[in-house]
């Protein structure tokens, strides 16, 4: 397994383990609407961590194989989010727009974490 591919099964691990969290509070709190938004959020931010790692995986396998390099994927990234955004945006009793937003940052908040972690657990 390339390197690339062991960080997203790390990261997609803590997301799921979010997810599971954002799951019980829509269950068990008064908040539907922003656990539904995080979820949301939260589920479309995986998709685009998955679209990530896998155009990165293929640039590497392409850039070794000396073959025309594609690019990352950022309209089907940025597609993806605006369409959770609209959804929000239409059913604003069920889904809480600024949960979603922050749901779709969530990749980027466990990347971060997840380079920390590894970076004090190298060290020592």
């Amino acid at each position: 397994m390339t390197e690339i591919q062991v960080i997203f099964e790390r990261q997609r691990k803590y997301i799921f383990f979010l997810l599971s969290i954002y799951v019980l509070g829509w269950g068990f709190t008064d908040f539907q609407p922003v656990f539904a938004g995080l979820f949301i959020g939260t589920s479309i931010s995986l998709f685009n961590l998955w679209l990530l790692a896998s155009r990165t995986k293929n640039f590497g396998d392409a850039v070794l194989h000396g073959k025309r390099v594609r690019s990352f994927g950022f309209i089907s990234r940025l597609a993806a989010s605006v369409l959770v955004v609209i959804i929000a945006r239409e059913y604003p009793d069920h889904i809480h727009l600024i949960s979603v937003i922050l749901g779709l940052m969530t990749s980027y908040f466990v990347i971060m974490i997840d380079f920390i972690i590894q970076s004090l657990y190298i060290r020592r």
